[in-house]
C-alpha cells in the first residue's frame, strides 16, 4: 500500500473528510469515533511496541481488535452496548479504507458501499480491488466481527412519589439549588436528551403563548416540545437570575459555560441521595439523566397518548423505537388481563374448534 492510503493518512482523512466534510456528522459522533481510536493506538502501542504515526493499515488485525474490546469490557468496565458502539467506530473506518484504495486503483466505487448494525454487506468489487491479498482478507475478517449479544432489560423510570421527593430535594435558597430544580423539572417534563438540555440557549425558550423548548436532536433534526405551565414558572424565575442574551445557556455551571454531562450526573446523584431520606424507594434505583427521559415517556404512556405522538416528542427515527416502553409499562398489561374473562375453577378448558360448515347450515336452518 502507498504512503497515501497508509494508516495515519487514512485515518486523518477518515475523519476530516468523510465525517466532517461529506457525511457531516455531530460533534458528539466525532468525539465518541475519536475516543475509540484514541483507546485503540494507545492499546495497539503496548502491545506492538511501534508508534501509531508508523502503523500500517494491517497491523491492527482482528484478533489484536478482540484483544482491545475484551479489555474495554474487562480493564474499563465497558457494557457490551458501549463494547459494540467501539467495533461500530472501528468497521466503519475500515470501509472507508477499502473504498479509498478502491478508488486509488482506478474504478468507480459502488453507492451501495453500507453495512448494518451486526452484518456486513460489503461491496465486493472494492475489495477485490485492493492490491494486496493480505489486506484484503484483513479488512473483510475486521468487518465480518461480529457485535457482542447482550441481555436488554427493562428501562426504568420514577413513579410520581419519587419524581416529588427529587423536586423537592434542592434548596431554593442557594444559586445552584434553583438552578438544579429547574433543570430536573424540565428534564423530567420535557424528556429531553443530556446533550439538548446542558445545549440550550435562551433563544430556543419561549415562554409566552404556546410555550415550548427548541433543540437540535439526533440527525441535526430540530423539534419543539411544549412546556407546562409549573415548567413555565420555574424557568421564567430561573432566567431572571442567569445573564441576558440571545447566546447565554439556560443552565450554565457556576463559570456560566455549559454544563458538563459529569457536574448533571454529580448534581442528580447529590439529589437523588438527599431524596431517599424521604423516599426509600429510590436506593433500589439506579437514577440517571437517561431515566428522566424514560419518566417523560411513561408519563405520556400512561396517559393513553399514542405511540406516533410519543415518537414524535422524543425524536425518534421510527415508532418501533417506542416499544421498549410498552415492555416495561406494567399497568398496561395489568389492564389488558382485567379485560380477559377469569378462568372457572375446575373446568377444563378446551380449545375452541368451530363446527362443521355442513352442520352448521343444518342448525341455522
Amino acid at each position: 500500500m502507498n504512503m497515501e492510503n497508509g494508516f495515519p493518512n487514512l485515518l486523518e482523512r477518515f475523519f476530516t473528510q468523510r465525517l466532517i466534510a461529506q457525511r457531516r456528522v455531530s460533534s458528539h459522533t466525532v468525539a465518541s469515533y475519536r475516543d475509540t481510536f484514541r483507546l485503540l493506538l494507545q492499546f495497539t502501542e503496548k502491545r506492538l511496541r511501534k508508534p501509531p504515526s508508523k502503523l500500517a493499515l494491517t497491523d491492527p488485525d482482528p484478533s489484536l481488535i478482540g484483544a482491545f474490546l475484551d479489555e474495554l469490557e474487562k480493564d474499563r468496565g465497558n457494557s457490551a452496548r458501549s463494547r459494540n458502539l467501539r467495533l461500530s467506530a472501528i468497521r466503519s473506518f475500515y470501509r472507508y479504507a477499502a473504498s479509498e484504495e478502491h478508488a486509488q486503483n482506478g474504478a468507480p466505487v459502488a453507492s451501495n458501499f453500507s453495512c448494518s448494525s451486526d452484518i456486513w454487506r460489503p461491496c465486493h468489487r472494492a475489495l477485490c480491488a485492493l492490491e494486496e491479498p493480505t489486506q484484503s482478507g484483513l479488512i473483510q475478517r475486521v468487518l465480518s466481527m461480529p457485535a457482542k449479544r447482550y441481555e436488554k432489560k427493562l428501562v426504568g423510570f420514577l413513579t410520581r412519589p419519587e419524581i416529588d421527593a427529587i423536586l423537592a430535594a434542592p434548596d431554593l435558597d442557594t444559586w445552584t439549588g434553583r438552578r438544579d430544580r429547574a433543570f430536573l423539572l424540565v428534564a423530567v417534563q420535557t424528556g429531553l436528551r443530556l446533550s439538548e438540555m446542558t445545549g440550550l440557549h435562551r433563544q430556543d425558550v419561549v415562554l409566552s403563548t404556546g410555550a415550548h423548548v427548541r433543540c437540535m436532536g439526533k440527525g441535526r433534526k430540530e423539534r419543539c416540545t411544549p412546556l407546562t405551565n409549573q415548567a413555565v414558572d420555574a424557568v421564567k424565575k430561573w432566567l431572571q437570575e442567569t445573564p441576558p442574551g440571545t447566546d447565554s445557556i439556560v443552565f450554565p455551571n457556576a463559570r456560566g459555560a455549559r454544563l458538563s454531562a459529569d457536574g448533571v450526573q454529580f448534581l442528580l446523584a447529590k439529589h437523588v441521595a438527599t431524596a431517599q431520606q424521604s423516599c426509600p424507594s429510590l436506593k433500589s434505583k439506579r437514577v440517571t439523566p437517561h431515566v428522566l427521559r424514560h419518566t417523560a415517556v411513561m408519563k405520556l404512556l400512561q396517559a393513553g397518548v399514542d405511540r406516533s405522538v410519543i415518537a414524535l416528542w422524543l425524536g425518534h427515527e421510527s415508532i418501533e423505537t417506542t416499544q421498549m416502553y410498552l415492555d416495561a409499562d406494567l399497568r398496561l398489561k395489568e389492564t389488558a388481563l382485567s379485560k380477559t374473562t377469569p378462568l372457572a375453577d375446575g373446568k377444563a378448558v378446551r380449545r375452541f374448534r368451530p363446527d362443521d360448515k355442513l352442520l352448521a347450515f343444518l342448525k341455522n336452518l
